[in-house]
């Protein structure tokens, strides 16, 4: 417990430090800690300290977790941060309170659809391969404006932007490309940075953070 509660800390101070460093406060960066693959038992100790917002990357897996957790902490938040199947857009819809995978037309009609059948709307940030990684998900940079066009037109909340840079490289060029992209469609959210990167991505604008391996060890 103490050791959760330890990591943290540590990461709230790191997000802070580098937000003062861009002149940006604190309060306006989400912290989602990505519990995916980890147990009910791991994730546990981080709630008793307070942390609220949670990411996973599948829907069965976040499903078997999540109602029993919500039980007894009924402020728990849970962000899906991994690919989403057109054909589980009914499951996520009723599961998750943000979507950050949005990067397809045919999703965006799903998700569409599903919001309007259970009368929710679920906000989402649409996931753009900012690298140009053809194994990656995302909508292609050039995809982009019909792509929130769409989302907007299916009364979809798009909340921002998200993206996972290119691995082992500098991150910053990426990070620095989806606050402009934000920027040019008036959008406030920027989903970037992870546990290696977190402290560049707030410093180029992120609004949430996706932290996993800094706040729970390495993945089981």
């Amino acid at each position: 417990m103490e050791n959760a509660a330890t990591k943290l800390e540590q990461v709230r101070e790191n997000i802070a430090r580098a937000a003062r460093i861009a002149g940006r406060k604190a309060a306006d960066i989400t912290l989602i800690a990505v519990s995916k693959t980890h147990p009910p038992e791991a994730i546990e100790p981080l709630l008793i300290a307070g942390q609220r917002i949670f990411g996973e990357n599948r829907v069965q897996e976040a499903q078997a977790k999540w109602p029993q957790l919500r039980e007894r902490h009924p402020a728990a938040q849970v962000h899906l941060v991994g690919q989403l199947q057109s054909n589980k857009a009914d499951d996520a819809v009723a599961l998750f309170d943000f979507i950050h995978s949005l990067d397809r037309p045919s999703l965006v009609a799903a998700l569409g659809k599903a919001m309007d059948k259970a009368g929710k709307r679920v906000p989402c940030f649409i996931q753009v391969d900012i690298g140009e990684e053809e194994q990656k998900g995302g909508c292609a940079i050039g995809d982009l404006p019909a792509l929130v066009e769409q989302a907007r037109a299916a009364d979809i909340p798009v909340a921002g932007l998200m993206c996972v840079p290119p691995a082992g490289i500098e991150p910053t060029p990426f990070f620095a490309l989806l606050d402009k992209l934000a920027r040019d469609h008036g959008l406030d959210g920027r989903s970037m940075g992870m546990s290696s990167d977190y402290e560049i991505a707030v410093q180029l604008g992120a609004t949430h953070v996706r932290v996993g391996s800094a706040l729970f060890g390495n993945r089981h």
